[in-house]
C-alpha cells in the first residue's frame, strides 16, 4: 500500500519556516536539525523530507541518510522519476557504482523523451568506463533537446575527437540557442576543447576565456581571503604547536589522502595506489570539509583554522575517530587502506596530522603553467571556483605552495611529494617510493593500473584506462602567449618549479 502524505502541523511548519532560513543562510547543520524535527512532528511532511535529503546529500555530504529519506519518499510515489533520479545520485556518491547505473537505466526508460536523463545515465556510464555507451547516451541527449552541457560532457570524456559536423552544430547553438548563462559557459568550454583538437589554439583559447568570463559570473570568489586562510594556517601551525599535540588524534592507519591542485594528476596516483591488492580507491570524499566545520563547532572560533588550538585531546581524537566512521560506508572491499583524493584537502593537512596522526599524506604537483592551463579548460560541475581566472590559478596555486612548504618545514617527511613530469618520465622508480610512503610491497599490478576496472568519477576518467602518456608534459606551450595573466600571478613560484622534478627529501640522502 502507498503512503499518502499528509498536511503538516502548524510546528512542523515552524520548523521548515526555521530551515528554510538556515538554508538561505548556508545554515546546513541547523537547516538539517530543522528539518529533522519537522519530519518528527510530521513524518508525511513530503516537502520537508525533499529539502532534508537535498541538505544530507548535497551540502552535508552523507549520501546513507539522504538514501533513507529518499527511500521513504518512494513509498509515496514508487515511480515518481525524480525520487529515482535522486536515488541512483545517492548511490553514486556512496561508491554504490552498480546500484546507480542499473537506476539511471531504469530511469530512461521510463523517460525516454527526457535529455537529462540521458546525459545523467551518460555520466553513470562514464564513471564506469563504458565510454562508447556514454557517447551514445550523451548524443541522445543532444538529440532531444541540444544544451551546451550535453556537448560539454562529450568534450569532457577528453579522449573524443569532434567532427566538422559537430563543430557546426555547436557553433550554431552558441550564435541562436539563447541559452542560459551556465549551459553557454559549458558550451564554449566544448568548443575550446573541439578547436583545440583541430590545432587552433588562439581559437580555442578564445572559447575557454569566454567559458570562464561567464562561469566567474555566477561565482563569488575572493582570493585575499584564501591567502588569509592559508596566513592564519602557517601562523598556528608551528613546531611548538604540532609537538604539544604528538600522541593526539586517532590512531588509524587506513586513510591515504591524495592532494594537491585539480588537474594536477591525482587521478593517476589515485589510480596507481587503487591498483594495490591492500589499497581500496574510493572518491573524491567531502568527510574531511565536514570534519573541519565540526572543528570550527567545537573551537565556537569561527576562523579556521585558528580555533583548532582550543580543541582538546579528546576532541582530536573523536574528530579522527568520526572520519574514520563517516567514511566506512564508501570501502566495500575490506582492504586495509583506503584513499581520499579530494584535492582541496591540502588546506587541511594541518588538521589531517592533528586528528590522524598515522595516515599518509601524498602530494602530487605538476608544472604551473601545465596545471594552471588545464585547470582553466575544465569546467567544473561544483567547486573550484578559482578556477575561471588566470590570475586567481596562479594565486590559488601560490598559496597552496606555500602552505604545503610550511608543512614540509615544521613535520619533515610528513608529506610524500609526487611530481607528474617525474611520475610520466620513471613511472616505477616514483611508484615504488610511493608504495614504500604507504607502507606497503610493489606489486607489478600498480604498473597495469589502466586495467582496472574501477568506478572513476573525475575528468581524467578516460585518460587513466590507458598506460601512461606524455602527451600532456608540455600542452601548455601554445597557448603560452596567452599565459601572461598566470604567469604573472605565479611570481618567483613558477621561477622556482623544481628541476629536476623531484625535491631533496631525507629519505633520498
Amino acid at each position: 500500500m502507498i503512503a499518502r502524505p499528509t498536511v503538516p502541523s502548524a510546528p512542523a511548519q515552524a520548523r521548515f519556516k526555521e530551515a528554510q532560513g538556515a538554508l538561505a543562510a548556508a545554515d546546513f547543520p541547523r537547516a538539517a536539525e530543522a528539518l529533522r524535527r519537522a519530519l518528527t512532528l510530521a513524518p508525511g511532511f513530503t516537502v520537508a523530507r525533499q529539502h532534508y535529503a537535498t541538505v544530507l546529500l548535497h551540502h552535508l555530504g552523507d549520501p546513507a541518510g539522504a538514501l533513507v529519506q529518499i527511500t521513504e519518499l518512494l513509498k509515496t510515489d514508487p515511480t515518481n522519476t525524480a525520487y529515482l533520479t535522486f536515488q541512483a545520485a545517492a548511490a553514486g556518491r556512496r561508491g554504490d557504482n552498480n546500484t546507480a547505473l542499473a537506476g539511471y537505466r531504469d530511469i530512461v526508460a521510463l523517460s525516454p523523451r527526457d535529455a537529462g536523463a540521458w546525459m545523467r545515465y551518460g555520466h553513470a556510464l562514464k564513471t564506469a568506463g563504458y565510454f562508447t555507451e556514454a557517447i551514445e547516451a550523451y548524443r541522445k541527449s543532444l538529440s532531444l533537446a541540444p544544451s551546451g552541457e550535453a556537448w560539454w560532457s562529450l568534450a569532457d570524456l577528453k579522449t573524443l575527437r569532434f567532427t566538422a559536423s559537430d563543430i557546426g552544430a555547436m557553433r550554431r547553438l552558441a550564435q541562436h540557442g539563447a541559452l542560459p548563462v551556465r549551459e553557454q559557459a559549458a558550451l564554449h568550454f566544448a568548443l575550446g576543447k573541439a578547436l583545440e583538437d583541430t590545432g587552433d589554439p588562439v581559437a580555442a583559447f578564445l572559447q575557454y576565456d569566454l567559458g570562464n568570463t561567464l562561469k566567474r559570473s555566477l561565482h563569488k570568489y575572493d582570493a585575499d581571503e584564501m591567502t588569509s586562510s592559508v596566513d592564519r594556517a602557517v601562523r598556528l601551525f608551528t613546531p611548538d604547536f604540532v609537538a604539544s599535540r604528538a600522541g593526539q588524534g586517532s590512531e588509524a592507519a587506513d586513510p591515504i589522502f591524495v592532494l594537491g591542485l585539480p588537474r594536477s594528476g591525482s587521478t593517476l596516483v589515485e589510480q596507481i595506489l587503487a591498483s594495490h591488492s591492500q589499497i581500496e580507491g574510493t572518491m573524491e570524499l567531502p568527510d574531511m570539509i565536514r570534519i573541519a566545520r565540526e572543528a570550527v563547532r567545537l573551537s565556537r572560533d569561527p576562523l579556521y583554522p585558528d580555533g583548532l588550538k582550543a580543541l582538546s585531546a579528546d576532541n582530536l581524537r573523536m574528530l579522527g575517530e568520526r572520519y574514520i566512521e563517516s567514511t566506512r560506508i564508501y570501502r566495500h572491499s575490506g582492504k586495509t587502506y583506503f584513499i581520499d583524493k579530494l584535492p582541496d584537502n591540502f588546506i587541511h593537512a594541518g588538521l589531517i596530522h592533528l586528528i590522524l596522526p598515522r595516515a599518509k599524506i601524498i602530494d602530487i604537483r605538476r608544472h604551473p603553467l601545465a596545471c594552471g592551463l588545464s585547470v582553466f579548460k575544465q569546467n567544473f560541475a561544483q567547486g573550484q571556483i578559482f578556477s575561471y581566472s588566470l590570475t586567481d590559478i596562479g594565486r590559488y596555486y601560490v598559496d597552496y605552495v606555500r602552505l604545503m612548504t610550511h608543512i614540509d618545514t615544521i613535520l619533515p617527511g610528513r608529506v610524500h611529494r609526487v611530481f607528474y613530469e617525474q611520475l610520466v618520465a620513471d613511472p616505477e622508480s616514483e611508484t615504488r617510493r610511493l608504495l614504500a610512503h604507504v607502507g606497503v610491497p610493489f606489486e607489478d599490478s600498480c604498473m597495469r593500473f589502466h586495467d582496472n576496472p574501477r568506478a572513476v568519477r573525475t575528468a581524467s576518467s578516460e585518460q587513466v584506462r590507458r598506460p601512461i602518456f606524455r602527451d600532456g608534459l608540455e600542452s601548455w606551450k601554445p597557448y603560452e602567449p596567452q599565459l601572461d595573466r598566470l604567469k604573472t600571478a605565479l611570481g618567483a613560484t613558477l621561477d622556482t618549479y623544481p628541476s629536476p622534478f623531484r625535491e631533496p627529501r631525507r629519505e633520498d640522502g
